[in-house]
C-alpha cells in the first residue's frame, strides 16, 4: 500500500496520499499543542444565531442553546465586517517549501496544500472553495474554520474510531504522521438530495433504484428522509467521483473485505453520532464523506476532514418539516447554495472558464462556515489578527513546530 500524502490530494485507483492519526486526548483546536437563485431571481439568504455556553474553546457563546433564524444580528454584523475586510486577503496558495527548511515537496489538493516533512506531513488548509471537482472561489477564513472544525470532531469521535493529530501549530495547519490510505471515499447519506452528478437525487431522477448496492424505493421526492442511512462509496477516476459497490471495492483490490467491513461500520457509526450531535444543536446532518487509512500496525484509522461544511451538508432542523411539506428547499448553512448558483450560471463540469462568484455569495458562505463552527462547538470563532501576514504566520509556526519534533 503506497505512502500517503494527505487531505484532498490528487487521487487515483492505485492509491493516494494521506495522514496517520493516532489516539490522543480531547483538546481544544485553538490550543496549538500536540494532540491528537434562480438565474433571474435573487436568492434570499437566511441567517441564524447560535447556541449555548461552551467549555470547548475560545470565548463561550451566551446565546440560548438553539439555532434561531435571524435576518440580521449583532454577531453576523460583527463577523461580516471582518469577512468583507478580508475578501482580498484570502489564503489561496501557500509556498512553505520555500520558507520552511526541511519541507521537501508540495502536493496541491483542491483545498489543502500538503508538504512532506520527512517523518511528518504538514497539511495547510487554504481558503480555496472546491465543488464540481474544481476550485470555484476563495472564501475568507474558510481554511481556519475547516481545520478547527475537523480537530474538534476528531477529538469527539475517538470512542468510535482511532484518530489524533501530531500537532496543530497554527489555525490553518495540522501536522500528522504518514500512513497509507484506501482509495475510497465513504459517503454516508440520510436524505434524497443533492445537485452533483453523484448525488442520490440526481441519480434517482434518472431512474436508478439501486445505488452502490442500496435499494431505493419508488415514489421518493427531493429532500425526503431515507428509510435508513445508506453508504454510497466512491472512488476517483480522471478527477471525478465514481460510485462503486462494496463488492467492486474488494474485487478490484482497493480494500480487503475485512478492512472494508471495519471502515464501513465506522463510517455509519460516525454518521449516526454526528446526526445526534447536530440535532442537539438544532441541525440536521444530511450527508457527509469519510476517508480512512491504515497505520503501520494495521489499524484502520479515520483521516481527512470530519463533518465540516466542505465534506457535509447541514440543514436547519426546526424548519425542515414545514419547508419539505411545502416543496421548499431546506434552510441550510453549507455550500449548496453556491453550487446551485454556479449550476444556474454555467456548466461547472464542462465550461473551461467559470464566472466569478459574486462577493455577496462569497461573504455569505464565509459567514455560514463560521456559523456552523460556532453552532457545533458552542464556542466563538477567533478572528486572526488583521495586520498579520497569513503566510508569514504559518511559516513561523510550522518551523517552530517541526523543530520541536526533530
Amino acid at each position: 500500500m503506497a505512502q500517503s500524502h494527505c487531505i484532498n490530494p490528487p487521487r487515483n485507483l492505485a492509491g493516494k496520499p494521506f495522514i496517520h492519526i493516532t489516539n490522543s486526548p480531547s483538546v481544544s483546536p485553538r490550543s496549538h499543542i500536540t494532540l491528537l437563485p434562480n438565474k433571474n431571481t435573487r436568492r434570499k439568504f437566511h441567517s441564524m444565531i447560535i447556541s449555548a455556553s461552551s467549555t470547548v474553546s475560545g470565548e463561550p457563546l451566551k446565546a440560548p442553546r438553539a439555532v434561531e433564524k435571524l435576518a440580521d444580528g449583532e454577531r453576523k454584523n460583527e463577523v461580516m465586517d471582518d469577512i468583507k475586510g478580508s475578501l482580498s486577503n484570502c489564503l489561496s496558495e501557500t509556498h512553505l517549501d520555500l520558507t520552511v527548511p526541511g519541507l521537501q515537496s508540495k502536493t496541491r489538493g483542491k483545498v489543502r496544500d500538503i508538504y512532506d516533512g520527512g517523518d511528518y506531513l504538514v497539511l495547510v488548509t487554504t481558503d480555496r472553495q472546491s465543488a464540481f471537482d474544481r476550485v470555484l472561489a476563495s472564501i475568507p477564513f474558510k481554511g481556519q474554520v475547516l481545520n478547527e472544525t475537523s480537530l474538534w470532531w476528531f477529538a469527539q469521535t475517538q470512542h468510535i474510531v482511532p484518530n489524533a493529530v501530531v500537532s496543530s501549530p497554527d489555525r490553518n495547519v495540522t501536522i500528522a504522521k504518514k500512513c497509507s490510505v484506501f482509495p475510497v471515499e465513504f459517503v454516508v447519506r440520510g436524505y434524497v438530495t443533492g445537485s452533483t452528478d453523484t448525488s442520490v437525487w440526481t441519480v434517482y431522477q434518472k431512474g436508478v433504484r439501486n445505488y452502490c448496492g442500496n435499494p431505493l424505493p419508488d415514489g421518493m421526492v427531493k429532500n425526503q428522509k431515507l428509510p435508513a442511512n445508506i453508504l454510497t462509496p466512491t472512488t476517483k477516476a480522471a478527477d471525478h467521483d465514481v460510485p462503486i459497490t462494496p463488492e467492486e471495492i474488494v474485487q478490484r483490490g482497493l480494500m480487503t473485505q475485512a478492512d472494508y467491513d471495519e471502515a464501513s461500520r465506522a463510517a455509519l457509526s460516525l454518521f449516526e453520532y454526528g446526526q445526534q450531535v447536530a440535532l442537539e444543536h438544532g441541525l440536521i446532518l444530511v450527508d457527509t464523506k469519510y476517508e480512512f487509512g491504515k497505520g503501520s500496525d494495521g489499524t484502520v484509522l479515520l483521516i481527512d476532514e470530519v463533518h465540516t461544511p466542505d465534506s457535509s451538508r447541514y440543514w436547519i432542523a426546526d424548519s425542515y418539516k414545514e419547508r419539505f411539506e411545502n416543496a421548499l428547499e431546506p434552510e441550510n448553512i453549507d455550500k449548496e447554495f453556491l453550487r446551485l448558483w454556479f449550476k444556474d450560471h454555467c456548466n461547472p463540469y464542462k465550461d473551461e472558464v467559470l464566472p466569478e462568484a459574486p462577493e455577496e455569495l462569497v461573504s455569505e458562505l464565509a459567514w455560514r462556515y463560521i456559523l456552523l463552527f460556532e453552532t457545533i462547538t458552542k464556542s466563538k470563532f477567533e478572528m486572526p489578527l488583521a495586520k498579520e501576514p497569513i503566510h508569514d504566520r504559518i511559516s513561523s509556526n510550522v518551523l517552530r513546530a517541526l523543530s520541536s519534533l526533530s
